[in-house]
């Protein structure tokens, strides 16, 4: 399994855009190399190759960028820096960020500046990072497929012509062709782990809670979708995800940290049963080559290290399952945009899907919401007992293999008609409906190819066991991912 070259015509990175973040963060700490020659490479390299693919949008004058980078140089050498200081990094275009246009996506915000952060940008912020610019996102995150009436679309890293995913599809992209060392992202129904597949890197959803969104985020909405961390390898998700995670008093779902993620990495050795659902005994349907990627690499695992993996089809109505998501979500994303609907001067602006997910909404009743939270948490239950025999579960990441990307989702699926934007999405509901760790791991590459990754699930508020489980399969890995 290689890692196939890009299909962009583009110069090879240099070598500082190829060190993974620990690396550069203790480079700058130790005065290897300054803020300024980080900077300059990442600029640098996004002038190279962003107007290929378009990831980094909102992109800061370069004087501006560099002024801040010369000043970080300019600290004494006693002087208290964080741990991502002189790290470059650009935020999710659906994240508030100070003084830097975060459009959502949408034309209705085309121009909006925020005036505060969201509760982990100032996290990063505050850690010593620069922010640079913003990365794409599909309209209000809705959809795996970045592209918006905005900016335009984003194209995957490694064939122009396939969808980044969504919906942090421009964070993926960045990441993959080393625009970035490390970057957030956030995940609803996949959007931390889709795209991550789909450009060959590694995307993390944290348990519910760990890491606080920000002011704006309601309770409803927070207990579904979550902030996280993507990464060329698990040492940087790590990294990043110490500065993201945490209690903020403003948070109501938050809680503390179990301690360091990244020096968690290296003091176990890791090691427990998968259980693999597959396709669930059919009910999902799969595009061929997908799950023969997956079981392959389950095999590499249990041969390197200790994770033997079974089969395992848990007995629940899985749709019942998918109709509970698509509920919840309705009831808590959807209500969401009923303001910019109800304006006659906005509504036009909205794109189908995010009409489609407010008008259901509007019909939605007490009792069928009430009903979809039964289900889920007949799920959770459903889950922990999974957890009782096994350590991790297993699934694709996605359905589909990265498609056009001018097509907005599949119609169809391994002959199965998709009746939503969403519905070819259903492997990425059930850690979202369980509140769990899930992270994607890259498996490789179909005849075409095209990237494919594979959950790993576990445990609600199991973070660091799944991160050691990513790092013991990233040791397996033929190829390196920026170690």
């Amino acid at each position: 399994m290689l890692r196939p070259q890009t299909k962009h015509a583009v110069a090879p990175a240099g070598d500082i855009c190829r060190l993974s973040a620990v690396a550069l963060a203790d480079a700058i700490r130790q005065k290897k190399l300054s803020v300024r020659e980080v900077v300059t490479a990442f600029l640098d390299r996004i002038e190279a190759v962003n107007p290929l693919v378009n990831a980094i949008v909102s992109l800061r004058d370069r004087g501006d960028i560099l002024r801040e980078a010369d000043a970080a140089d300019a600290r004494p050498a006693d002087a208290e820096t964080g741990s991502l200081f002189g790290l470059p990094i650009a935020i999710k275009d659906l994240a508030s960020t100070t003084g830097l246009r975060t459009s959502l996506g949408s034309p209705i915000f085309a121009d909006f500046v925020p005036q505060e952060d969201d509760f982990f940008v100032e996290r990063i912020r505050n850690a010593g990072a620069i922010i640079i610019g913003k990365t794409n996102v599909p309209e209000f995150g809705l959809g795996s497929n970045t592209y918006n009436n905005v900016f335009g679309p984003t194209l995957n890293a490694f064939d122009p012509a396939l969808t980044a995913g969504g919906s942090s599809g421009g964070a993926a992209v960045a990441l993959a062709l080393d625009m970035l060392p490390v970057a957030d992202g956030s995940d609803f129904g996949g959007s931390l782990r889709n795209p991550a597949a789909w450009n060959n890197v590694f995307g993390f959803r944290p348990s519910q809670g760990l890491v606080p969104g920000g002011p704006d985020v309601e309770v409803f909405h927070a207990q579904m979708g979550v902030d996280g961390p993507m990464g060329r390898n698990v040492r940087d998700m790590a990294l990043l995800l110490d500065v993201q995670a945490g209690f903020h008093p403003h948070a109501p779902l938050s809680y503390e940290k179990p301690g360091s993620f990244l020096d968690g990495l290296g003091t176990v050795t890791p090691g427990g049963c998968i259980a693999w659902f597959g396709d669930l005994g059919g009910h999902l349907p799969v595009e061929a080559g997908i799950l023969d990627l997956c079981e392959t690499e389950l095999g590499r695992l249990a041969d390197a290290s200790s994770f033997p993996w079974q089969p395992l089809q848990p007995d629940f109505d899985f749709e019942a399952l998918w109709q509970a998501f698509v509920t919840l979500r309705q009831a808590s994303s959807g209500c969401a945009l009923k303001t910019h609907y109800d304006d006659p001067s906005k509504r036009g602006l909205l794109k189908q899907e995010a009409v489609w997910e407010l008008e259901n909404a509007m019909r939605l009743t007490a009792p069928q919401i009430r009903e979809a939270s039964v289900v889920r948490t007949s799920w959770h239950r459903t889950l922990l007992s999974i957890f009782d025999r096994f350590d991790l579960i297993a699934l694709p990441t996605a359905q589909v293999f990265p498609f056009d990307v001018g097509t907005p989702w599949p119609r169809e699926v391994a002959g199965r008609a998709m009746d939503s934007y969403h519905r070819w999405m259903q492997v990425s509901a059930f850690a979202t409906l369980g509140g769990c760790p899930a992270v994607n791991v890259p498996v490789g590459f179909d005849d075409r190819g095209r990237p494919m990754g594979m959950q790993l699930i576990g445990r609600p508020r199991g973070d660091l066991a799944v991160l050691r489980a990513a790092a013991a399969y990233e040791a397996t890995l033929p190829w390196q991912t920026g170690a």
